[in-house]
């Protein structure tokens, strides 16, 4: 039996799940409404406050998406109670963020600035505070998106090992490397 696979979903108040005949999740709860499409091989049991994760068999693809639909249903149970949020930090002299709605500006030293539009399911915010990096902090409720998102931005300037520069999430840890060492010769 798969560990994760087993472990019930507890759901918080005001948070309801349906199950469609054609195999769909619909989890509704304060911050919004998330539907998954799941695999024949899994099926779900919704008893009092929690929900249980079945499989058919102990088939190698049955047991592979037996923790993986129980993630990701108790991924939007999560989204939909307290939802997900992410902090991203510009290192470089002169990079900049500022959000225009749902359209952000990024100077990131290349020739010319970056408009990355954000989909409408994701608030996000900046803060550029004098003598400090700037700040993009970015909350939803779908964690697939969040991240995928988050990853786009990091991507447009990914941190170098040798200064640190690039966009990085704040609580990274970068791998740094030495830079050349000054004159071998004897």
């Amino acid at each position: 039996m798969s560990r994760i696979g087993k472990l019930p979903i507890s759901l918080p108040a005001g948070v309801t799940v349906n199950v469609s005949d054609d195999g769909t999740v619909t989890v509704k709860g304060k911050l919004g409404e998330l539907k998954q499409k799941i695999d024949e091989s899994v099926s779900l049991k919704i008893e009092d406050d929690q929900v249980v994760v079945d499989r058919k068999s102990d088939e190698i693809e049955h047991r592979a998406k037996h923790g993986l639909y129980r993630s990701l249903i108790n991924n939007m149970v999560k989204g939909v109670s307290e939802g997900f949020s992410t902090v991203q930090e510009l290192v470089g002299v002169g990079y900049k963020a500022d959000a225009k709605g749902q359209i952000l500006e990024l100077a990131l030293g290349y020739s010319h600035n970056i408009f990355f539009e954000i989909p409408q399911e994701i608030k996000i915010e900046t803060v550029t505070e004098r003598g400090k990096n700037p700040i993009i902090k970015m909350s939803c409720a779908d964690k697939q998106l969040l991240g995928q998102v988050a990853a786009k931005i990091r991507s447009l300037r990914k941190p170098e090992p040798y200064k640190g520069k690039g966009i990085k999430f704040q609580n990274e840890v970068l791998r740094r490397k030495a830079g050349k060492t000054a004159g071998k010769g004897k």
